[in-house]
């Protein structure tokens, strides 16, 4: 019998508040600034209907052009600057919280692991991407 797999969860606080947070987080033109893992990774395309029930679709590339794939999935539960979920097209589930506290965010994620890769490869990966998303959010 296979053992079920634990869920992976990342975390990082960000020196914004919420609202802020939120909108980086969700709208197309900010996706695309801060969405990849790597300097020669990017994300030239991104949409988003956030609502429950609403698709989202992130294109991730390599910059040289050698590799590219959508990430994307339908929203389960959408609370406005507190918490998102959403289903990816492969039936993982992904849940998201947004707390603020003194004027900053901690953004918690929590994602079920696919199959293809090791489970520290795939948090050092969607780290990385929280880590690029801080960095974008910071700056602004």
């Amino acid at each position: 019998m296979e053992a079920t797999k634990q869920a992976i969860t990342i975390s990082s606080t960000i020196q914004q508040p919420a609202a802020k947070v939120w909108e980086f987080w969700n709208a197309p033109e900010h996706i695309t600034q801060w969405c990849a893992a790597s300097d020669d990774w990017h994300a030239p395309k991104a949409s988003s209907d956030l609502r429950p029930g609403g698709a989202f679709s992130t294109t991730m590339a390599a910059k040289d052009g050698s590799f590219s794939f959508d990430f994307g999935g339908i929203f389960d539960v959408v609370e406005p600057h507190s918490r998102i979920e959403y289903t990816l097209g492969d039936g993982r589930k992904v849940k998201i919280n947004f707390t603020e506290a003194n004027g900053q965010t901690e953004v918690v994620e929590t994602f079920d692991p696919e199959d293809t890769n090791p489970e520290d490869m795939q948090r050092a990966g969607w780290q990385a991407i929280l880590d690029n998303f801080k960095k974008y959010a910071e700056s602004k």
